[in-house]
């Protein structure tokens, strides 16, 4: 049967879709390695369907209930009618591009099925565009459906947790039934990442997606009934469902999928090869060491006390100072001030401009904590424009955090914000803003698609900060890991993966985090935090290591530190910047887990391979017991290069690293390293 077949091609892999011979609809014939397009689909079925329709057992890459009403539709849409029938429109290809377009011509719906291949990577992205001839009720409007080939059920990876633990690498094998992750907190959440692999299994190949939408969002997966696994994900309207006005046309948010040969941490790889495609010419500015005062002081802020925290931040090597909550009038505690972002001068006598200018004279670069979504009752803000915050008339407004929050999706709001960070970086020299949110939107309040709305404003803000203001590093941040997705990982250039800087605690934390995102995006902290879920103490080594495993920050209050403790500070500091280039540029490996005895992270970039390593276990007892060393195996190297410690000045052999592994004998005092080995 000859039917109209495209093929999208990465550096590595196919993608090939399918006019379906069954129906008028698009189906996955072949995704893998390059080359796998030749050969019989291994998505094909057997046509057979009792109690179920062709569609309803079909690989579609997208279908309407009305043709698809049993096994899940990725399009709900109401009209006279609930439902979608729809037409072959025609296909557009271009280079790395293709659009598929379907019409209903009863409703007066055209959908377009939307591919483009992201050069350098093997990543391909996917969304939909429905144009509405006549108003339409859409009560779902996927962005994509993804389709996996599996023998014997499916191994689900997905990052799950809560506040202060998220992250957490969780997996599942779901062999029949439905699983599904998302967040209706008007931002990615704590509890889930918008991230999924999928593998054949425990082992062998992994497929990923992450969805590109920093609101409210699902992704599902089903186990059908032929043994297919199909993942459906998308945006999800606060209210609902949105309404189509006739001649417009809704654009879902991306869904970029992924494949690896290798696994979950092949997987890893691709995912951090298009985060750095995402960052552009940003990638190579250098993420500075930076110092951050709220563990220190929290809201305790003047200018006397920062200004002795930074002088030491200066001595051990730090290159940036931000001050955090609790610098502008009114934010003695975390129940005022919000929405009045005017320095405090009580806590500044001598002006800010002052302040900030005896801060660079110790040769830091300066930093400020700002959330421009926040407003606090008792401000000045609220006061003026009650109607800007999110509420229901005749309903009281719930705080949370004590706080409420503004309704970004008003363009007035958002030029007020734009205002508000314009004013601060124009009057000062500030060259690095840490953007926090730390409430969801609970009452809403007006009609209309508010959570896109919020979206939009919130990305409309952060676009105009990379245009005004291109010098400015920015990171993303929401009460820890609650808004990061490839939206807000395009617009900023570190993000704050948790609140928790607990040792073992941020160590899971990370070790999940690095499966998706990539280590030049990662702020870290080196502070005195005690574990949380795991209290288990460990050495400044360790909490250095750890933390150097991304953009490399201290938190602690530097006061109390011991002069011998500042002194290890500096040198792990000094050996940060050797090598911080390696570990935010080259290629991540995850070797091992945290609930591994030793695990790490190993950075490869020309020449050089750095080697994270960190004792989570109990020690071999020696010298007192006979015992040897812990070893971390390698991967990626070459087997027949050497390799040379200069720190030891051991050379050791591409297959002995690969066979045998690196060894590291861990003491009490001895729990973390850091080896950095040149290729000979």
């Amino acid at each position: 049967m000859t039917y109209q077949r495209w093929t999208l091609r990465t550096e590595n892999t196919s993608y090939t879709v399918r006019l379906s011979p069954d129906g008028p609809w698009a189906e996955l014939d072949v995704w893998g390695p390059l080359g796998v397009e030749t050969g019989p689909s291994a998505l094909d079925w057997s046509h057979r369907t009792h109690f179920i329709t062709p569609a309803d057992a079909a690989p579609a890459e997208y279908l309407p209930y009305g043709l698809r009403p049993f096994n899940g539709a990725e399009l709900v849409a109401a009209g006279a009618d609930r439902g979608v029938w729809w037409d072959f429109a025609g296909a557009e290809e271009g280079e790395g591009t293709l659009r598929l377009a379907f019409t209903d011509d009863v409703l007066g719906l055209r959908t377009v099925l939307c591919y483009e291949t992201v050069p350098g990577t093997d990543v391909i992205l996917r969304w939909t565009e429905h144009t509405a001839r006549e108003e339409l009720r859409l009560e779902r409007f996927d962005s994509a459906a993804v389709n996996v080939p599996v023998t014997a059920g499916a191994r689900l990876t997905y990052l799950a947790g809560q506040w202060s633990q998220e992250f957490q690498r969780t997996q599942l094998d779901l062999t029949r039934g439905t699983f599904t992750i998302g967040s209706t907190q008007g931002v990615p959440g704590h509890a889930y990442a918008p991230w999924l692999a999928i593998q054949d299994g425990a082992a062998g190949a992994a497929y990923g997606i992450a969805l590109e939408w920093p609101g409210n969002w699902h992704i599902t997966a089903e186990a059908e009934p032929g043994g297919a696994i199909r993942v459906r994900a998308g945006r999800v309207p606060h209210e609902g469902a949105v309404t189509l006005a006739p001649g417009t046309t809704l654009t879902t948010p991306r869904l970029a999928c992924a494949f690896s040969p290798d696994g979950l941490d092949g997987l890893s790889r691709v995912w951090h090869r298009y985060e750095r495609r995402l960052a552009g010419d940003r990638l190579h500015r250098t993420r500075k060491v930076l110092y951050n005062s709220w563990e220190a002081t929290g809201f305790d802020v003047d200018a006397a006390g920062q200004l002795e925290l930074a002088k030491v931040a200066a001595d051990i090597g730090a290159e940036l100072f931000v001050v955090d909550d609790g610098w502008f009038t009114g934010r003695g505690d975390d129940t005022g001030g919000l929405g009045d972002w005017y320095p405090d001068p009580v806590a500044f006598p001598q002006g800010f401009d002052r302040f900030i200018g005896e801060v660079r004279g110790l040769g830091l670069d300066f930093g400020l904590w700002v959330e421009p979504e926040a407003v606090s009752p008792g401000s000045r803000l609220h006061a003026e424009h009650p109607d800007w915050v999110y509420g229901i008339d005749g309903r009281p407004a719930r705080l949370v955090r004590n706080q409420l929050l503004l309704d970004l999706g008003r363009p007035d709001v958002q030029d007020f914000v734009i205002g508000t960070l314009d004013r601060l970086l124009g009057t000062y020299d500030i060259g690095y803003l840490k953007w926090d949110m730390n409430r969801p939107p609970t009452e809403r309040g007006r009609p209309g698609d508010l959570d896109a709305e919020h979206v939009a404003g919130y990305l409309r803000v952060l676009d105009h900060l990379r245009t005004a203001h291109p010098d400015v590093t920015v990171e993303g941040c929401a009460g820890g890991g609650g808004r990061i997705d490839h939206a807000t990982l395009a617009r900023t250039d570190v993000v704050w993966p948790s609140d928790n800087t607990a040792p073992l605690d941020r160590l899971s934390i990370q070790h999940g985090f690095l499966h998706a995102h990539a280590p030049h995006t990662m702020s870290s902290w080196v502070t005195d935090a005690p574990g949380v879920f795991d209290p288990r103490p460990r050495s400044l080594a360790f909490r250095f290591v750890n933390a150097m495993c991304g953009v490399l920050g201290i938190g602690a209050d530097l006061r109390a530190w011991t002069p011998e403790q500042r002194a290890e500070a500096a040198r792990w500091v000094a050996r940060y910047k050797e090598v911080r280039e390696v570990i935010h540029h080259g290629e991540a490996r995850l070797l091992g887990s945290p609930a591994d005895p030793t695990c790490g992270v190993q950075y490869d970039a020309g020449d050089r391979t750095v080697v994270a390593a960190l004792s989570t276990g109990r020690l071999d007892g020696a010298p007192l017991v006979p015992g040897r060393p812990d070893r971390l195996r390698l991967r990626g190297l070459e087997p027949t290069a050497h390799y040379r410690d200069a720190a030891t000045g051991t050379t050791y052999g591409g297959a002995h690293l690969l066979h045998y592994g690196l060894p590291f004998v861990w003491s009490r005092d001895h729990d973390a390293d850091l080896v950095v080995l040149t290729r000979e």
